[in-house]
């Protein structure tokens, strides 16, 4: 089946985003060709302001739009432009004289409109045949041809450099650039990434060339505020800098899935009831023109495949790498964890505290003597800081002595004859009232150690510290007694 995918990997996926699409069909904000799905409505009085800029509106315009208004702007001009000619021509009476030649009109030649359509291209595309032109008898004629001059020139640079520009908008070089059908979940370098792929279809090159992503998914704030279209930022490598792309052959990508991505909780499960749009934006410069070149697509939730993987379409041959561009939109699964990078972290958390390895030289007694010690310390840390110091100070030396007790029963488990305690050095008379009680704690201990090794059971837990501690506290002041015994209740 694998085989099978490979092979026919294009044509499988999409009859699957079809198969998809039939089920689940909703409004894109942005179309797979980079259009945008919005409409501007009731602008009211603020649609005066398209006249405010009517170069950019008629750029912005359509083909045929933009045709119909270059014809009927040159049309009316010249109608327009013609009849004023005429008129000059029938109120001077040169239409009833064009033919004695003994007088002298302002337009020689002129004697109807379709003559005077005529003079009037003649000098406007400054053809000149000569057969009909302007005296100098006829200062009306002269003060018209100034303004038809002018005119004439206004209108050429507005209409021919709005087509111009139409002309050579980058939009045309955009189609050229090329985006996967399709978005792709699976794991590279061991972490859990969204990849998507783009190519350049053209020989000339995108200069500085940069790939950009925003995630379109409604949310509510914490506030009660319902955003239908928050746009969030997808990182592509902008503190790594592979947002900046050396575009000459197809290439991956990828978006990391880690705890600041907006997928750090999705799921291949969660995949299929989530609703969300990644807009995709590449932009660069033209190299042939030196303009700037946007070319934008989306991917629904339905387009985005958990668990594949582009095929290759690099090959090298003599001299020359080759790219195959009908394995372009092909994928092929791989192996990928169906969990969600967060349900990923927490399951390898708790698995380290299950499997975390246990020192073969610990007794039982003393991983039961640590767990005890981190809730004493938890509960010390609840205690006010000047009680805190104080408790510090009295619990050292009682561990301790518990330290040496423990080292000392792991001994007498090894010897398996009796067990004999050293006499504890003499303490100087100086000493204070901590190294008694730890002298104390040692006698216990070795009272406890001189049964037969056959007799002697380990118990389930250390020796209490509570009555150590309430030795403790019977040497504190009667105000520091009572604020940790309200404390600790």
């Amino acid at each position: 089946m694998s085989a099978v995918r490979r092979k026919f990997g294009d044509e499988y996926q999409a009859v699957g985003l079809a198969h998809g699409g039939a089920h689940r069909q909703r409004q894109r904000f942005v179309d797979k060709n980079g259009r945008c799905n919005v409409q501007h409505g009731n602008l009211g009085s603020e649609s005066s302001r398209y006249l405010s800029d009517l170069f950019t509106t008629l750029v912005d315009l359509k083909w045929r739009w933009n045709l119909l208004i270059f014809l009927l702007t040159y049309t009316v001009a010249w109608l327009v432009m013609a009849s004023m000619w005429w008129g000059i021509a029938y109120l001077r009476g040169d239409l009833h004289r064009a033919h004695d030649e003994t007088y002298s009109p302002c337009v020689a030649n002129v004697y109807n409109f379709p003559s005077a359509f005529l003079f009037f291209i003649e000098t406007e595309a400054t053809i000149g045949y000569g057969h009909r032109y302007i005296t100098e008898r006829c200062p009306e004629g002269i003060v018209l041809f100034l303004f038809q001059s002018l005119l004439g020139s206004i209108v050429d640079a507005f209409l021919i450099g709005c087509m111009f520009i139409k002309m050579s908008q980058p939009k045309k070089r955009a189609e050229t650039l090329m985006f996967s059908r399709a978005a792709v979940v699976s794991q590279r370098d061991g972490k859990l990434c969204l990849m998507f792929r783009v190519g350049n279809l053209r020989n000339s090159h995108m200069v500085s060339a940069q790939i950009r992503c925003k995630l379109i998914k409604s949310r509510q704030t914490p506030e009660g505020e319902f955003l239908p279209l928050d746009q969030c930022e997808l990182d592509v490598g902008f503190g790594t800098g592979a947002d900046q792309l050396f575009l000459v052959s197809p290439l991956t990508i990828c978006h990391e899935i880690n705890s600041k991505s907006p997928f750090f909780c999705l799921s291949q499960r969660s995949l299929r009831s989530e609703q969300f749009e990644i807009v995709v934006i590449l932009e660069g410069i033209v190299e042939t023109t030196g303009m700037t070149c946007q070319a934008r697509t989306s991917y629904t939730e339905d387009e985005v495949l958990w668990g594949h993987r582009f095929l290759p379409v690099m090959s090298l041959e003599d001299g020359f790498f080759r790219v195959d561009y009908s394995q372009f939109h092909a994928t092929f699964e791989v192996p990928t964890p169906p969990y969600s990078v967060k349900e990923q972290e927490e399951n390898l958390c708790l698995s380290s505290l299950l499997n975390s390895p246990i020192s073969d030289n610990k007794s039982r007694r003393e991983q039961f003597f640590s767990l005890d010690c981190i809730d004493i310390a938890g509960e010390k840390n609840k205690l006010p800081s000047k009680l805190q110091k104080i408790s510090s100070r009295k619990e050292d030396l009682p561990r301790r002595a518990l330290r040496i007790s423990s080292s000392n029963v792991e001994k007498t488990c090894s010897t398996g004859d009796l067990l004999k305690i050293q006499q504890v050095s003499p303490i100087s008379n100086s000493g204070d009232g901590d190294k008694r009680i730890q002298l104390k704690a040692l006698k216990i201990n070795a009272e406890s150690l001189t049964l037969s090794t056959a007799h002697l059971e380990f118990q389930k837990k250390p020796p209490s510290m509570c009555a150590l501690e309430m030795k403790l506290e019977d040497n504190l002041p009667a105000k520091l007694r009572k604020m940790s015994s309200d404390h600790l209740s």
